[in-house]
């Protein structure tokens, strides 16, 4: 059969259904899995079959072995070395199960997917049993994986990072209280959006952020260009302490959202065209005109909501200073609360048994961390129309990016 006629239209009509061509699919990849362990035996021993070597491990046979694979289970031959010391890395021993289900277990499990609706999915899609402790041994792994990235080393520079929260209930000492994830997103010079860590505290605090950019300078980065933050009280003074050339720019929808926190439902549609009537000024000082109006209309009704735009305006309007791209990726922490929004969609507690929390810290932090690989699989491009932007950082921060 030539390579062009394989799965071919003509090729394709010899078989009568689905499982016929599933099950000649299966034969080749067995076929394939036994080539590979194969081709890794030689390597181990330094020569191939039917080679004269000096090596006095030689091949000695074959042992049967049952393996689990995306297209269900198959008998397969592992070959083997007289002294016992071949251990083949696509199907380790004491293994059963080929790399790619394991992928899909975890795939399943980032999604939100119990431990046992796992086990129902493999069986009905994939025809075999996979228990529920071999599914908690396989996502356990990924304990493992989360130090190592959480360690690895980061950017000397990063143009913007988005920094927020999410709060989650997590059973602690026979008692559920609430425990915020920090996550940090970070602007690379290469135009593309990276994760820069996940941290564990019991409350967002000023405090606790000092000691997440602590931990990000630690790990290599020397300088941040613009951080976007919700308008946590003294979060821009805990910025500056670790990374004092970084401009800060509160997030304008937590602004919105804060604002709006108390006006009743009759007022909501016009106060928020008002306060739009700020933010999309054309400059800092039409902006500053258009709060003056708001207040005029709003301050005798709702005082509080003007005050919060007066008290943080210096670090609300930062965005100002930069042209049009750059304010429409600075001005709002829309990425990471996107981001937030599929984190939640994919950490559904529902995999426990409570239906409210998680049981463990542990149990909160690989569950987000997996929901942070799923969600973050297409950061592969740059951000929309990079090459004005990054003319336009050059322009402003030319040494500081060049760093």
């Amino acid at each position: 059969m030539q390579k062009d006629d394989f799965l071919s239209d003509e090729f394709l009509k010899q078989f009568q259904t689905g499982e016929e061509l599933n099950n000649f699919l299966k034969q080749i990849q067995k076929r394939g899995i036994e080539k590979m362990l194969e081709g890794e035996l030689d390597g181990h021993l330094g020569y191939e079959k039917h080679q004269t070597s000096d090596n006095p491990n030689t091949r000695n046979g074959y042992s049967n072995k049952k393996v689990r694979t995306s297209f269900g289970e198959s008998e397969i031959q592992v070959p083997r070395d007289r002294e016992g010391s071949f251990n083949p890395m696509i199907v380790p021993k004491r293994d059963s199960m080929v790399d790619g289900i394991e992928n899909v277990i975890v795939s399943l499990y980032a999604k939100g997917m119990s431990n046992s609706d796992i086990e129902e999915q493999i069986r009905e899609v994939y025809n075999f049993e996979v228990s529920t402790s071999t599914i908690s041994r396989i996502t356990e792994k990924v304990s493992a994986d989360i130090v190592a990235w959480q360690n690895r080393p980061l950017e000397p520079v990063y143009l913007i990072v988005w920094m927020d929260g999410i709060v989650f209930k997590v059973r602690e000492n026979s008692k559920v209280i609430n425990k915020t994830v920090y996550i940090a997103v970070g602007l690379r010079r290469d135009g593309k959006k990276e994760v820069l860590g996940l941290w564990l505290g019991k409350n967002e605090s000023a405090a606790f952020w000092m000691s997440v950019l602590t931990d990000i300078k630690a790990r290599g980065t020397e300088d941040i260009l613009i951080t976007a933050t919700d308008n946590l009280n003294g979060f821009t003074d805990t910025i500056k302490n670790v990374f004092p050339e970084s401009k800060t720019q509160i997030c304008v929808v937590h602004q919105i959202r804060n604002a709006s926190r108390y006006v009743v439902w009759k007022d909501k549609k016009a106060f928020t065209a008002d306060m739009k009537h700020i933010y999309n000024a054309p400059n800092q000082e039409a902006a500053k005109a258009a709060l003056e109006d708001f207040a005029n209309k709003w301050d005798s009704k709702y005082s509080y909501a003007v005050k919060s735009w007066r008290d943080n305006w210096e670090d609300l309007t930062v965005f100002f200073e930069f042209p049009l791209e750059i304010r429409k990726i600075i001005y709002t922490t829309n990425l990471i609360e996107n981001l937030n929004g599929k984190i939640r969609k994919y950490t559904n507690p529902d995999r426990y048994r409570d239906k409210l929390s998680f049981p463990t810290d542990e149990a909160v932090m690989k569950s987000v961390y997996l929901a942070i690989r799923e969600a973050t699989k297409k950061w592969s491009m740059p951000i929309r129309h990079w090459g004005i932007v990054l003319n336009q950082f050059l322009t402003i921060y030319e040494k500081r990016v060049r760093l």
